[in-house]
């Protein structure tokens, strides 16, 4: 995530901002150019970005903006009370008539629109129920009832990703990741495991990559509910992370390459912040610290460099936590065999880049 400040007074600022605190204008996220706005308004409920002529700059809030879930904009031109490019991928929202959600859902957005913005800014593809009706990307935020039976989990079929939205609740998360031996869980972390598999059918499954990826996570066609039956009935051996980063990524290839999808999702997302903030921690040649290559993660720093710089920050950020009493911050290893699969997915999504640069005429 960049570091933001507001336009009119230089105040920083953070990605779900909708006002700045200093100044008090109204701030929007415009998406296609990555930039928090300060903004003028202007009539009709519209605004434009400070510093741009009003000429072609109009813009409007997401509709869900009306509910204080999304800072969002759209153009002016759009349909009015159209949805953001993110809250377009909504289907079912949490029952505002059930009290607490309404904070749930607030929660659910943030970590959404943080999924989205890494989406955006690797530049991967993604389709609407609306583009592609079978298999195209669409989010179903579900409530347990006293008449549902078996309780809602959060999961993806063929490009509908539901999230139980109970994991909003904080007592309730902490309490399903002690009991299934969790080093981590989050509503963001559940946001970007399944689109894992949303981009497993994709730009494996679809993308001509099948063959490459079952040499590096397995043969997907292991029959996926037995061998999840097999991986909670089973010991865990102790060299188990020397090829998973995750206990649950045994379970199957399915599983493997979404944990390992979330974790590339964290490493370059934490990498941008931290490098906007002047955070340059770097592995130490001959006692000293060399510095952090400050390209960007998302889209130039190359595989290696990444690691260099992700390990030594995550030592000292987890340091740090502990001096603090919290738990550590990013309490995983990266062995050889779990960077092996983290850089096929790096190659992956660097050559979707590529073949989109190429298609839009940018190479």
């Amino acid at each position: 995530m960049k570091r933001f400040t507001c336009q009119s007074c230089g105040q920083l600022v953070f990605f779900e901002n909708t006002r700045c605190d200093q100044c008090h204008a109204p701030l929007g996220y415009m998406p296609e150019t990555a930039s928090l706005a300060a903004l003028v308004p202007m009539e009709k409920g519209l605004y434009h970005p400070l510093g741009q002529d009003k000429e072609g700059s109009a813009r409007a809030f997401c509709a869900n903006h009306a509910y204080d879930v999304c800072n969002w904009l759209t153009p002016a031109l759009q349909v009015h009370d159209a949805f953001c490019f993110a809250c377009q991928f909504n289907r079912v929202i949490p029952n505002l008539n059930i009290p607490g959600n309404m904070e749930r859902w607030r929660k659910l957005e943030i970590a959404k629109h943080r999924l989205f913005y890494t989406i955006l800014r690797l530049r991967l593809p993604v389709k609407s129920r609306q583009q592609d009706p079978q298999e195209g990307l669409v989010f179903d935020f579900l409530d347990d009832s006293p008449q549902s039976w078996p309780p809602i989990m959060t999961g993806h079929s063929h490009g509908v990703i539901t999230i139980a939205t109970k994991e909003a609740d904080d007592a309730y998360r902490e309490h399903m990741r002690v009991e299934m031996g969790e080093y981590y869980r989050t509503l963001l972390g559940h946001f970007r495991h399944e689109i894992g598999h949303y981009y497993w059918n994709v730009l494996i499954r679809d993308g001509g990559r099948l063959e490459q990826c079952r040499a590096v996570f397995g043969d997907d066609r292991t029959d996926y509910q037995s061998a999840l039956q097999k991986h909670y009935a089973r010991s865990t051996p102790d060299n188990w992370r020397e090829h998973y980063v995750s206990h649950y990524a045994m379970s199957h290839p399915w599983e493997d390459f979404a944990e390992t999808w979330a974790h590339y999702f964290h490493i370059v997302s934490t990498l941008e912040t931290a490098l906007s903030y002047d955070m340059t921690i770097g592995p130490m040649v001959d006692g000293k610290s060399v510095p952090t290559h400050r390209s960007d993660p998302y889209l130039h720093m190359p595989f290696d460099d990444i690691m260099e710089a992700w390990l030594p920050l995550t030592y000292a950020v987890n340091s740090l936590n502990r001096s603090m009493g919290l738990a550590d911050f990013y309490p995983f290893v990266l062995t050889a065999g779990v960077r092996t699969k983290l850089r096929f997915i790096h190659d992956v999504v660097r050559n979707v880049q590529r073949e989109s640069n190429q298609s839009s005429g940018l190479l």
